[in-house]
């Protein structure tokens, strides 16, 4: 069963949270230690200011609620999604995937960029936001994937394409491989590139200087990786009970992520960080590190990647033609992480050449 679902967060809660953010118990902080030791008190302070006295969380329930959204259940997991129907006769369905610590305000600038072609559904991960925390283990990135392909054949479509960066990235190839029939391109906005000694010889000097980066960050995973694998639950006491905590865990990765040049809206950002605390999902979205494993198989459906110059990992496309059926290829010298927030009119554009050509 689908059930209409609107964003709606009791009085109650909000007051908390303005007496939580009022009652903070700030940390010390070394003279200039700048982005040393993590992420600014400074910043965070003034993000927290604004949280406090400008930020209008009402008025981000209506932009969320004019977007149609529902819920369903699937393998006893609530499921909350976006359905954004596009009023082109020949629209084609795309499944957006958000990662971490994104959500599905990663898309809310994109979405009228791309209902002008596409049917979009945009689903929170199980664990993530309104689809509520997980109640039991396995919640991986192939049991998302199992969903994500029963979803939308509930929907009635057949023939659909799937699109991800981050977490998004890996789900949106594993649903290419639990529905091959149904999926007709994948579209990633993120595509580390590990690669062999033998096949770093292989490559020029800028392709290998990616992998050799990729490579390091596989070997020495970054600590928000190793403390939300290891110990998420021993995480999501701090990050629950303070919202400037949780606040804090989620603004370092959109600072640290995010092209220099790009403005990413402090009430884009709060948006997101409002989401994971009304909903209590520290501990469950951090799970997904814990749970899942490395990305395996693969898939001959059709894959165009979009590479932003400022992402945590570039690709090398030799790498990635050895192991995916790379059909499109474009590079943009802006944009980092966050691409669907930081340059929405370059991702959109890449999104549409992509599946307009696989179709």
């Amino acid at each position: 069963m689908i059930e209409p679902f609107r964003v709606h967060i009791d009085d109650e809660v909000l007051d908390d949270l303005r007496t939580r953010l009022d009652a903070t118990r700030w940390p010390d902080e070394l003279p200039g230690a700048g982005h040393d030791y993590g992420i600014p008190l400074a910043r965070v302070r003034q993000l927290a200011e604004h949280w406090l006295t400008g930020y209008d969380w009402r008025a981000c329930e209506r932009e969320l609620n004019a977007i149609p959204q529902y819920v369903t259940e699937i393998e006893g997991q609530r499921v909350h999604f976006l359905h954004a129907r596009s009023s082109a006769r020949d629209a084609l369905p795309l499944l957006l995937t958000h990662g971490w610590p994104g959500s599905v305000v990663e898309f809310l600038d994109v979405l009228p960029l791309l209902t002008r072609r596409f049917h979009v559904v945009v689903p929170s991960i199980p664990g993530f936001g309104f689809s509520g925390p997980t109640t039991r283990r396995g919640w991986d990135t192939t049991r998302v994937a199992t969903a994500w392909a029963e979803l939308m054949a509930r929907l009635g479509y057949r023939r659909y394409g799937v699109q991800g960066g981050d977490w998004g990235a890996a789900i949106s190839r594993l649903v290419a491989q639990a529905a091959p029939e149904a999926v007709v391109g994948v579209h990633l906005n993120y595509l580390p590139t590990p690669a062999l000694e033998a096949e770093l010889r292989e490559l020029s000097p800028a392709e290998r200087a990616r992998v050799e980066h990729t490579n390091a960050f596989a070997a020495n995973r970054p600590a928000y990786q190793l403390v939300q694998a290891q110990m998420p639950q021993t995480l999501a006491f701090g990050l629950t009970d303070s919202p400037v905590g949780q606040l804090a865990w989620i603004a370092s990765r959109f600072d640290e992520w995010t092209d220099p040049r790009s403005v990413v809206a402090d009430d884009r950002i709060l948006t997101d960080v409002m989401i994971y605390w009304v909903t209590r999902t520290a501990a469950s979205s951090a799970r997904l590190y814990r749970e899942s494993g490395p990305l395996t198989g693969t898939s001959g459906t059709p894959v165009g990647v979009a590479v932003f110059a400022h992402d945590l990992n570039l690709p090398a496309r030799p790498i990635a033609q050895r192991r995916l059926n790379i059909v499109h290829w474009a590079e943009y010298d802006r944009g980092g992480h966050f691409a669907a927030m930081e340059v929405p009119a370059l991702f959109a554009d890449d999104v549409t050449t992509f599946f307009e050509a696989v179709r």
